[in-house]
Parts: C-alpha cells; sequence; structure tokens
C-alpha cells in the first residue's frame, strides 16, 4: 500500500469552494436559479504578472461589451468595474441550467508605489481584459553612512 502524503491546503481550498456555494445560494437548492445567479454583484477571474518593465492584469470578461467596462486608476488604486448583461431574447422558462453571473462587477487592488499610473493601457479582446501597468524607474536612493558614537 502506497502512502499518500497529505496536503492541508486541499481540504481549505475545498472548504473556501463549499462556503462559496452556500453563499452563492446553489447548495441550498434554491428554485429560482435565475434570481440567485444574476442578480447582485459578481467578480471576475484576475491574473497578476510581473515582467522587467511593467505589471500585467488579465481579467475574464466573456459576454461583457466594451461600453460596460470601467478601468480607473485613482491614486495607488485601480479599480475595475462594470456590468454583462442578460440576454433578454431568450426566455427564462427555456433555461436547463444557468451559472454565468449577470449584472454589475467590481475589483479593486492596490497599486505599488512603482507603477507609472499616468501611462496605464486597459484593452478589451476575445473576453479577456488586458490591463498594462508600466514601472517608472525608480529614484537614485541616497545612502546613508551611518557611524558610530
Amino acid at each position: 500500500m502506497a502512502l499518500l502524503k497529505w496536503n492541508p491546503f486541499v481540504d481549505i481550498v475545498t472548504l473556501q469552494e463549499r462556503m462559496s456555494r452556500i453563499f452563492d445560494g446553489e447548495a441550498a437548492g434554491l428554485k429560482d436559479c435565475l434570481g440567485s445567479l444574476t442578480k447582485g454583484a459578481w467578480a471576475p477571474l484576475i491574473d497578476i504578472f510581473e515582467t522587467d518593465d511593467k505589471l500585467l492584469l488579465n481579467a475574464e470578461l466573456p459576454g461583457v461589451n466594451l461600453k460596460d467596462v470601467d478601468v480607473e486608476v485613482d491614486k495607488n488604486v485601480l479599480i475595475i468595474r462594470g456590468f454583462r448583461r442578460f440576454e433578454k431574447n431568450i426566455s427564462e422558462e427555456n433555461y436547463l441550467r444557468m451559472e454565468r453571473y449577470y449584472g454589475t462587477f467590481h475589483r479593486v487592488f492596490s497599486l505599488p508605489a512603482f507603477v507609472d499610473k499616468a501611462n496605464v493601457k486597459a484593452n478589451l479582446k476575445d473576453g479577456v481584459l488586458r490591463i498594462t501597468l508600466p514601472k517608472v524607474e525608480p529614484l537614485n536612493a541616497k545612502r546613508i553612512k551611518v557611524e558610530s558614537s
């Protein structure tokens, strides 16, 4: 019999997913899926990574129109907000399952001091919002000599 190494983080992730389902209303067995899944705020999934000269942020926004997305930099905060519209041409009775969220979304990120806030660029293509946050050159630090007394 092979020994398996226990990873406590797997249990934590599983618990987090179960709690999310409870608070989203899915585990409660609500009959009105449209009410629980389409109304209210939701948060798009986001990847953030860094290169030598910039930070890159990719947000999954399938089905979101360009006119319904707003990206704002306020001081050291990046704010992404928007709205995914529900397709009105499909009758609610015709849905067998609905797992996508509709309505408003809102994400906020603190920006490090080295981000050039004046040159942030955002692009929405193929359902992915790509935000480029260029880095500024660090100011030359002044070295202070420590003396003994």
